[in-house]
């Protein structure tokens, strides 16, 4: 005997909408600095010939790629559910970070050839110049961390935003003491020691937020979920026998999703009927766990056996 229940009594798959979608309209103003900064940074990066500046505008263009395809996707996860796409479009999100993790790691590696090759023929770099542009890359990043700062909690798109303009951030405070040291001293190896510094800044939190994509693709339980004390809580409920074929997972951020099938005994379920069982289940991982879509199967025991033998 079988039953599905969904956390909302929906019917149609999780809830619409998508984390990252709360914060569509900071996303597109901190595209807008972004692409607006990286022109004046490339234009510094001529002027004052820094491998600092251009650096940090070759990082702002990774970052405007990234909130453009962050958008992007959040107008594709809005899109409804259909016949064959039965969860939407809402893992488009996901994949979007997927890239922009492959194109900050590109960039990242790209940033420290290039340093390299300035050490050994550093170029003559204008610090008085190169501070002027930095100043303004810096209040720049300033004004889009302070409007993705909220969402990095909830949304890995957001937070991969986030993480790289808060690369951009560290890497006009690099530019800004290189150039002031170059201005000072005239040491003009300070200039590539600012490109490194910042090409090592970015590549290890995109590591991290590759790790966390890559672990929401293969579909693994949501990190704030602990699965063996998911299965404690269900065979604690009265009239539950045991739990088998249970699965966590998340579709795309702030959707986690779950099933199980939750073998029941036969008196306690006429005691208490279909609905009561479910409502109890639904509710234990409701108050104990932030799983937003449930789908249970309940079933005799003996069941599971006769289940194995039907998909041979």
């Amino acid at each position: 005997m079988g039953a599905g229940h969904d956390h909302g009594h929906g019917h149609g798959g999780p809830p619409a909408g998508t984390a990252t979608a709360a914060y569509r309209g900071r996303l597109r103003i901190a595209l807008s600095i972004t692409l607006s900064v990286m022109v004046v940074e490339i234009v510094g990066g001529l002027a004052a010939d820094s491998l600092a500046l251009f650096a940090d505008a070759a990082h702002m263009a990774t970052d405007g790629v990234g909130l453009g395809m962050a958008l992007l996707a959040v107008h594709f996860a809005g899109r409804p559910a259909d016949k064959k796409r039965t969860f939407g479009y809402a893992r488009a999100e996901i994949l979007a970070a997927l890239a922009n993790c492959l194109l900050l790691l590109g960039v990242g590696g790209f940033l420290l050839y290039e340093a390299v090759e300035r050490f050994v023929t550093p170029p003559e770099t204008r610090g008085g110049l190169t501070i002027v542009f930095a100043l303004i890359g810096m209040f720049a990043n300033l004004v889009s961390l302070s409007l993705l700062m909220r969402g990095r909690k909830d949304s890995l798109n957001v937070r991969g935003a986030y993480l790289e303009v808060l690369a951009d951030t560290l890497g006009s405070l690099a530019v800004l003491v290189s150039a002031g040291v170059i201005l000072l001293t005239g040491w003009q190896t300070a200039d590539p020691i600012a490109g490194l510094l910042i090409g090592l800044m970015i590549v290890p939190r995109t590591v991290k937020l590759l790790r966390e994509t890559l672990n929401v693709l293969l579909e693994a339980a949501p990190k704030d979920v602990d699965m063996a004390e998911v299965r404690a809580h269900m065979l604690g409920l009265p009239g539950v026998a045991d739990v088998h074929d249970l699965h966590a997972w998340t579709i795309t951020s702030g959707m986690p999703v779950l099933s199980a099938h939750v073998v029941v005994d036969q008196d306690a379920l006429d005691a208490v009927g279909h609905e009561k069982m479910l409502h109890d289940l639904q509710g234990c991982l409701g108050h104990h766990f932030d799983v937003e879509h449930c789908t249970f199967q309940l079933e005799p025991r003996g069941h599971a056996e006769h289940e194995a033998k039907l998909c041979h």
